[in-house]
């Protein structure tokens, strides 16, 4: 099978106060109280109409300073080497986030957000309404996160995917 070439232009850029992985939180959940911006690119601006009667927000980004992949790693909550694809760890074939953020206001092209877990100067991809009858599911298994997702909270990176160290 022939791969297919993609290109994706950021729309933006998500400021954090985040400098390096090493302290950032790995998840929105273990960033209740940090505050964040983004800047949408004037020429995609006209394309966040309506945005603010949102809540939360879904953005999907790059992870710009993951330090190439590996099929196998061990995450932030466990000891074990974990297949990449059963892991939300950024060193990825394609580095891609998404996380749930709460949208606080919009002026002109900034997006003021909370729960920020991502590195200042990621590139944004795009950014999607959260809707949690759409978003939401229930779940009766969560594989060997089992009993680790409370420890999210107080998780920090360790810088152990990332090259800005």
């Amino acid at each position: 099978m022939e791969s297919a070439v993609i290109s994706f232009k950021p729309i933006g850029t998500i400021h954090t106060p985040f400098t390096k992985s090493a302290g950032t939180p790995i998840q929105p959940i273990a960033a209740v109280s940090v505050k964040g911006h983004i800047e949408v690119d004037p020429e995609f601006a006209d394309g966040l109409k309506d945005l603010e009667g949102f809540s939360h927000i879904i953005l999907i980004y790059t992870f710009h300073k993951a330090d190439g992949y590996s099929l196998h790693l061990k995450p932030f909550l466990d000891d074990e080497l974990r297949g990449v694809f059963a892991t939300k760890a950024p060193r990825r074939p394609n580095p891609i986030g998404l996380s749930v953020v709460r949208l606080t206001r919009v002026h002109g092209n900034i997006l003021d957000i909370e729960e920020v877990d991502m590195l200042d100067g990621t590139p944004l991809l795009d950014i999607k309404p959260f809707i949690p009858t759409f978003d939401n599911r229930s779940s009766d298994r969560v594989g060997w996160y089992t009993g680790k997702e409370e420890k999210a909270q107080d998780m920090k990176a360790d810088g152990r995917f990332a090259t800005d160290e």
